[in-house]
């Protein structure tokens, strides 16, 4: 009699035990796929935004393409974009990196249509124009009201960028310099003459940031996607930045102009070159050039 019930309690604990190791290896299956699932939706996510950022550069290479004299707010606008579309190829695939530049695309897209309107606007004006002298006086008129649309603008952005509490920057440059034995700086674009790489920006106001010591670092990446300078490495969690240079400043909460100097390890490569400015693991700004 012992021994039929010590049987059933070994049947009865081997059930239990069973039991558990199903419930186990299906949860653990059901949280493998959702994790893949996971994975593969925010890969396409960054696939449709890479697809809208490479549309949205079509769009600008067309407009630019019909214009015999090309337009400077265009070609700007249009670098921006492949500066944004280079740093989604290497950037992580989670959620707050995807929304990040979900965020900078909306904002691309928006002066996206104000370019382009103002450019076919420009375009019917040109046209108008040789038909008779009245037409100067409707340009110069419509001239005035698109710059006070850009005052406009400007102001609004102004506005937005001091309701944010950190630094942000404006007006990136990079560009080749011939560097003279008397200290004279010389633009160049010209690889092979080019001793130093010179990036320039300024740092937006913002009333919001704390003032004191500041620093930014300055990411300066040549045609074979090296990192010149430095080349040294910060972490900031879960994200390293490889950077050139760290640019460290005295901010008292007004506009600040500030231009740095990166060096290469022996000649310049030919070719298109990306800069960075990051505020600690953030990108805030990016831009390129070209050495020929």
């Amino acid at each position: 009699m012992e021994d039929s019930k010590s049987g059933m309690g070994l049947k009865v604990a081997l059930g239990i035990a069973l039991v558990l190791f199903l419930g186990t290896a299906f949860y653990s299956l059901n949280l493998y796929k959702e994790s893949n699932k996971t994975k593969k939706d925010l890969t396409e996510q960054k696939q449709l935004v890479m697809n809208d950022l490479n549309a949205m550069a079509k769009q600008y290479d067309d407009a630019i393409s019909e214009n015999e004299v090309a337009n400077n707010n265009l070609i700007e606008a249009r670098a921006r974009i492949q500066g944004l579309i280079d740093s989604l190829k290497i950037s992580e695939t989670n959620v707050k990196s995807l929304w990040r530049y979900k965020q900078k695309y909306m904002s691309l897209q928006k002066e996206m249509d104000v370019l382009l309107a103002q450019n076919d606007s420009l375009r019917v004006e040109n046209s108008y124009l040789a038909t008779s002298l009245d037409s100067t006086r409707v340009r110069l008129e419509e001239r005035t009201m698109f710059t006070d649309s850009l005052l406009i603008q400007n102001t609004a952005l102004a506005e937005v960028m001091e309701n944010a509490s950190v630094l942000s920057t404006i007006g990136l440059k990079g560009f080749g310099v011939i560097e003279r034995t008397s200290g004279k700086l010389i633009p160049t674009e010209r690889a092979s003459r080019t001793d130093k790489i010179r990036v320039c920006f300024t740092v937006a106001q913002n009333k919001l940031v704390q003032a004191g010591d500041q620093e930014l670092y300055v990411q300066v990446i040549d045609p074979k996607n090296n990192t010149l300078g430095a080349n040294e490495q910060v972490v900031f969690g879960d994200k390293t930045i490889n950077y050139s240079i760290i640019s460290k400043f005295n901010y008292e909460n007004s506009s600040l102009n500030i231009c740095e100097f990166v060096t290469g390890k022996g000649d310049f490569e030919k070719g298109r070159y990306v800069v960075n400015v990051f505020n600690s693991k953030d990108l805030v700004s990016t831009s390129e050039f070209t050495l020929k």
